[in-house]
């Protein structure tokens, strides 16, 4: 594999761990039991709770700054084909870091792939992008267009 193919299977695993962590836990766990998704996985790490610092920038594009800190979820898991998952997640559900690094794991095996892209990750990435265009049209429901008259004196 040259150096061009893993940058695109790197982006396609984030897509896929990003789709993962955006999911709702209770649409997560229902699809992971609808594929009968693997629970024969070696917890290498937690699931665990902790903080992280959530930094922001002035204006959105200045200067940085500690804006807080959010609650996160991680896990890892090993398949018994030797793949290692990994997941964070905000909040405090352990079940969807532990099916989220499960289905990382999973994804990372070529046979399984195509199986999590189908039967996982392709309706939540739906539900994701619906949620988004209802989220735009009621922003765009509430726009106000302002105009100024242009007086004849100047």
């Amino acid at each position: 594999m040259d150096r061009r193919q893993e940058r695109e299977l790197e982006a396609e695993r984030k897509a896929a761990m990003a789709a993962l962590a955006q999911a709702p836990a209770d649409e997560l766990k229902r699809l992971c039991a609808a594929a009968g998704m693997t629970h024969e996985a070696e917890m290498l790490r937690g699931p665990e709770t902790g903080l992280v610092s959530v930094r922001g920038r002035i204006g959105g594009g200045g200067a940085p700054f500690n804006f807080g800190e959010a609650t996160v979820t991680r896990a890892t898991a090993r398949l018994p084909g030797g793949e290692i998952g990994h997941s964070y997640a905000l909040g405090r559900d352990k079940e969807k870091a532990r099916l989220s690094a499960i289905a990382d794991a999973l994804w990372q095996n070529p046979t399984r792939r195509a199986e999590i892209e189908d039967r996982i990750l392709a309706p939540l990435r739906a539900a994701q992008a619906e949620a988004d265009a209802i989220g735009r049209a009621e922003t765009a429901a509430t726009k106000v267009d302002f105009f100024t008259m242009v007086r004849g004196e100047d």
